[in-house]
């Protein structure tokens, strides 16, 4: 269980039942749950959206924290291949110049937390969903890859996007088609932009072109997290 003077304990409770299903860790955990407690004080308007769920920690963390603050309308979208991660590209480097294709080579399908391919299935994921309690009917599972999927299956308004498949095209891909959606005073989370220099490029490009500049803010070596500005 993590330790530190900024957690409080309804986090820490919450944490305790979802960590499991989560590759991220305890202050990425924490920054996420700050920002559903922020988009539900707010009223920012939106579903929340998840690509790159693995086991489904991330959203089960969102949904325990929305009934902690009594609001269980909230629609969750989780976007998946709910299989395994499909091939990277000459883009997708680690931090210290390590290709994912290699780890890939170097490594057997496998569905342990320090696997590069995370590995799980849809019915692992639903079945960590509803331990939660969350209305069932408010999750919207979309199986398949991203470039496939969105933004024809996407919701029209997002509150929180959080973006954690890794690869640069899939990152870039998200990036065009679900962040206009994105409600002002909406937050956008990267998992991935201090590990993998595939994502970090895509996030920069992307946000280089925008008209309104946004501060993308540190929450451990890899996640960022941001606010849109109206």
């Amino acid at each position: 269980m993590p330790v530190s003077p900024d957690f409080d304990q309804e986090f820490s409770d919450i944490y305790a039942r979802c960590h499991f299903a989560t590759m991220t860790t305890a202050e990425r955990m924490f920054g996420l749950y700050k920002a559903v407690r922020y988009i539900v004080e707010a009223g920012i308007p939106g579903s929340f959206v998840e690509c790159g769920v693995w086991k489904g920690g991330s959203v089960m963390l969102m949904a325990e924290t929305l009934i902690r603050a009594g609001e269980t309308d909230r629609d969750l979208f989780l976007f998946d291949t709910f299989d395994r991660m499909p091939p990277p590209s000459s883009d997708d480097i680690t931090f210290d110049g390590v290709s994912a294709q290699s780890m890939m080579d170097n490594e057997a399908p496998k569905d342990t937390p320090d696997s590069i391919w995370c590995m799980s299935t849809l019915e692992e994921v639903q079945k960590n969903l509803q331990r939660t309690g969350y209305p069932e009917n408010k999750f919207h599972i979309v199986k398949g890859l991203v470039e496939e999927t969105i933004p024809k299956k996407a919701p029209e308004s997002i509150a929180l996007l959080r973006l954690d498949t890794d690869w640069y095209e899939s990152t870039k891909h998200e990036l065009e088609h679900l962040y206009p959606h994105l409600s002002a005073g909406g937050v956008l989370i990267i998992d991935d932009y201090g590990h993998w220099l595939g994502a970090r490029r895509a996030v920069d490009e992307y946000l280089a072109q925008l008209p309104e500049k946004i501060l993308l803010n540190r929450l451990d070596f890899s996640g960022r997290i941001a606010v849109k500005r109206g």
